[in-house]
């Protein structure tokens, strides 16, 4: 992890923002985007990582972030990570594939995601969602 203050600051605000949350096997949220954090390599893609689900899945806004000192680039990346249900998502993976910060974060979230260890069960739902992360990730690989 690399620890700035930006860093820790997003540290902070992805703990309260999803202490409460669990995952589809009831294990705690909060390690998911801690653990995409670790994998990045500097301060904006690791606040990025940390952050990546707290507008989607929280109260919390953009503008939010923004208040809270967070770096405009920072903000750019959330906001193409933060996915309108009304946009296909395939759409949605195309916007992000421009922004290399955007681009980094997403594609660790879908290998973790995609990873079918993780689940207690693997049933037809889970199979079609790691379809669609592997087209995602393969699109977003391509050069």
């Amino acid at each position: 992890m690399i620890y700035t203050d930006n860093t820790k600051k997003a540290l902070k605000l992805c703990f309260e923002a999803h202490k409460d949350q669990v995952d589809k096997c009831g294990i705690p949220y909060v390690f998911h985007p801690f653990h995409l954090a670790e994998q990045m390599k500097d301060e904006i893609t690791t606040v990025v990582a940390l952050l990546h689900d707290v507008v989607e899945d929280t109260d919390d806004t953009l503008d939010d972030l923004r208040r809270m000192g967070f770096p405009e680039k920072a903000i750019e990346a959330l906001t193409l990570l933060t996915h309108d249900p009304a946009v296909p998502y395939m759409d949605y993976v195309a916007a992000i594939k421009p922004n290399p910060v955007a681009r980094t974060v997403k594609l660790a979230d879908l290998y973790h995601n995609s990873d079918l260890l993780r689940l207690d069960e693997i049933d037809e739902q889970a199979l079609e969602r790691v379809e669609k992360y592997h087209k995602a990730i393969a699109f977003l690989e391509r050069k």
